[in-house]
């Protein structure tokens, strides 16, 4: 394993903006070493008055819809305008399948070249808490970096798009025409999430269809209710090919970051989700410790066989664990 820094050494070097530290400091905080958990705690601390001060977008869709391409394109539209932009990508769904999410890094290519630019990938963990933990630690360090925006990219389906809406300020849906995503796309779910949608791939022969498709979202939207925010979410096209679409829907995105911030609901939705935070790295830790207590693995390894086949109902024997655990529950000095 590396050799740890000093924590005025990880301080400064994310302070100025150095994309090697930051990286060092972002693996610091995806450690699940005790000693490392201690550290990184000190440095979020440390740095929780230089963040803030970013949009934080989120972008999600279909596979295929080119979130990448989206991601690379719009990037430099930004770094056009003077931003610094950083992307993250999480993937809460599966230990194995990374190779996905690294694979990301090589399609932005062009944008990770850049120096302007950081980009990411997020290692999935153990529970969801812990991925949304880390993921929102990842962008406070990036923030106290001077990245002025940050984009969270979802690479699953389901479980992502709702940890990622719980962390970002403006929650992005990237759409497909012609492909039957009109009719597949219009769930209630993940169309209330939404601050803005884009018809994406709006190019060539698909530019008619995806004007279609913009109006049928549009007439879709309006059957529900505007949210909390009192936002009426926009419908773009775009082409990350030939670019257009893409500053129109930074200009939708900044113009929702003035209304927010206007109506104080900018700061509201961001106060609760560092309350969100809290509660799931409490779930995360609980979760850790009870796994890491050995005489609850003991038991898991005698009796989850018995569940396995049958025999064992799960929610007694879910009860045993929780009561062993506390009756051999020793804290650790913190």
């Amino acid at each position: 394993m590396m050799k740890r820094k000093s924590l005025e050494e990880y301080k400064e070097g994310v302070l100025s903006g150095n994309r090697v530290l930051l990286s060092q400091a972002i693996t610091l905080v995806e450690s699940t070493l005790e000693s490392d958990i201690h550290l990184a705690g000190k440095l979020v601390q440390d740095l929780l008055p230089f963040s803030g001060k970013s949009i934080r977008i989120g972008i999600t869709g279909v596979p295929g819809v080119g979130k990448s391409t989206f991601i690379e394109a719009f990037g430099k539209i930004l770094l056009e305008e003077g931003k610094k932009v950083a992307v993250l990508a999480v993937d809460p769904s599966s230990q194995q399948s990374k190779g996905s999410i690294l694979g990301d890094k090589t399609r932005m290519e062009k944008l990770s070249a850049d120096k302007r630019a950081f980009i990411r990938p997020s290692p999935s963990g153990f529970t969801l808490g812990g991925v949304s933990a880390k993921t929102r630690e990842a962008m406070l360090l990036c923030e106290a970096a001077g990245f002025d925006v940050i984009m969270v990219e979802t690479v699953g389906v389901g479980q992502s798009e709702t940890a990622v809406k719980g962390m970002v300020d403006f929650f992005l849906l990237l759409m497909l025409a012609g492909a039957g995503d009109e009719l597949q796309g219009i769930k209630k779910g993940i169309m209330e999430m939404a601050d803005g949608i884009l018809v994406h791939k709006a190019d060539g022969d698909n530019l008619k269809a995806a004007k279609i498709a913009r109006a049928n979202y549009r007439n879709a939207l309006h059957l529900f209710p505007l949210g909390e925010n009192n936002w009426s979410p926009p419908v773009m096209t775009g082409s990350s090919l030939t670019g257009e679409g893409l500053k129109d829907c930074w200009m939708k995105i900044q113009d929702y970051q003035e209304k927010m911030q206007g109506s104080g609901y900018f700061e509201k939705n961001r106060a609760g989700q560092r309350l969100k935070w809290l509660d799931e790295y409490v779930q995360y830790l609980l979760g850790k410790a009870f796994h890491e207590q050995v005489k609850v693995q003991n038991l898991l390894a005698n009796e989850k066989e018995h569940v396995k086949d049958g025999t064992l109902n799960p929610m007694t024997f879910a009860r045993k664990l929780v009561n062993v655990f506390f009756e051999n529950f020793k804290p650790k000095n913190s």
